[in-house]
């Protein structure tokens, strides 16, 4: 094993191995507790002023906390795969004084670009340490699956991770119960649609890109790789270190290559899914009675607008002060406005899709929408700090901006 880093050490672009040096949080946190203890750490040590986490209910449910109580972060510790909360929506101005800290998955972070852009959050104040993801599962969905393929009830579930292509539940007598992610969506079961076709599995656009791959089988389930990907994040790490919260190493070469396999392949099945997603509509006429059809049955309640994570409007908004429920248009304007609003933003989290009382399948309808406007402007939301497009106050502030395209559909 190489030598222990100093925390002086640390610097932007560093790929290390790490855990907490605490027993208690590298039992309670996954993969070695890192994350835990560096967001414990930058509480203890007055680095941030609060963090903000998942409050624990049970493996199945969750709520956004921010706090400045350690005990509360460490309680909060543990992958919760079943609670796909996306906690950039909850940084808002009244929220965010100080300097704050939060765990996020790939589309969490890149919320927190966008919303960052929206002036809603300071993002020199907010450190995001990201967290590798294969896909996150509705909550009733995992209950089903327990049921019907696992044949488990939700008290006998102590844990649950997702594992060289398994989904794994630990229950509470200590065994473990693993069924091929690919055999449970097959029966449309296992991750969230919109997880399923996601173009992001490792944050980079975060501070810190953490998670299990990469990690050599001597530390599976000990150990944490991480990236560390800007000058905040190298800050985070050494802190965590100095306070003696964390140990680092460095990762070793065959590591740094495994993840960017596992990595690889899961992009790969995320292609394979996009192409049956979003078969091409050709037809003008075809693609609107598409969108008419797909939306019939809204019921107009506004959840999806009440989740966006992109969206900052707040009740004064061009949705809802242009719709109307006694409008006659074969589609609500409510739906063509957001539709609009959202094409330089959307970044396919699932929210509105999940929250939708009338199963209309959203995120895929504005992904749909947004993505051919996204590769036009070659603009990736949530990737880079670059100004959104329909920002541009002129034509050629559009131009050669991120060059190398858009690789989404």
């Amino acid at each position: 094993m190489s030598e222990l880093k100093a925390g002086s050490d640390i610097k932007v672009g560093d790929k290390l191995l790490g855990w907490a040096v605490s027993e208690d949080v590298r039992s309670r946190g996954a993969s070695g507790g890192l994350v835990t203890a560096v967001l414990a750490a930058a509480l203890e040590t007055g680095f941030v002023e609060r963090v903000l986490v998942l409050k624990r209910v049970s493996e199945f449910e969750a709520y956004p906390v921010f706090t400045s109580d350690v005990k509360e972060v460490l309680e909060s510790a543990g992958s919760m795969h079943s609670v796909p909360v996306n906690l950039a929506r909850y940084l808002k101005p009244e929220t965010c004084s100080g300097k704050i800290a939060l765990p996020a998955k790939p589309c969490d972070t890149r919320a927190v670009v966008e919303r960052a852009k929206r002036n809603v959050l300071s993002p020199e104040n907010t450190y995001v340490i990201g967290l590798n993801c294969g896909g996150t599962m509705h909550p009733e969905t995992v209950r089903k699956m327990l049921e019907a393929v696992y044949r488990l009830g939700p008290e006998e579930i102590e844990g649950e991770e997702i594992l060289k292509g398994k989904l794994v539940f630990f229950t509470k007598d200590g065994k473990e119960h693993a069924v091929p992610i690919d055999d449970l969506e097959a029966e449309g079961l296992g991750r969230r649609d919109s997880c399923r076709y996601c173009q992001v599995k490792v944050p980079k656009n975060a501070d810190l890109a953490c998670g299990n791959w990469g990690v050599p089988g001597d530390l599976a389930g000990k150990g944490t790789f991480v990236e560390v990907m800007t000058e905040k994040g190298a800050e985070l790490l050494r802190n965590a270190v100095h306070a003696g919260f964390a140990e680092l190493i460095s990762a070793d070469e065959k590591g740094i290559s495994a993840r960017e396999k596992v990595n690889k392949v899961m992009l790969g099945m995320s292609e394979k899914r996009k192409a049956e997603v979003f078969a091409p509509i050709e037809n003008g006429g075809e693609r609107f009675e598409y969108f008419r059809k797909e939306l019939e049955n809204c019921i107009h309640c506004g959840a999806c607008k009440a989740v966006c994570p992109v969206c900052t409007c707040g009740e004064d908004s061009k949705c809802t002060a242009y719709s109307s429920l006694a409008d006659s248009y074969r589609m609500s304007l409510f739906h063509m406005v957001r539709f609009l609003h959202l094409s330089d933003s959307c970044i396919g989290c699932g929210q509105c899709e999940d929250v939708c009382p009338a199963e209309i399948l959203l995120t895929r309808l504005y992904q749909r929408f947004a993505v051919p406007i996204q590769k036009e402007y070659r603009y990736i939301p949530g990737m880079s700090d670059r100004t959104p497009p329909f920002f541009a106050l002129k034509p050629e502030d559009n131009e050669d901006k991120e060059g190398s395209g858009c690789s989404c559909r």
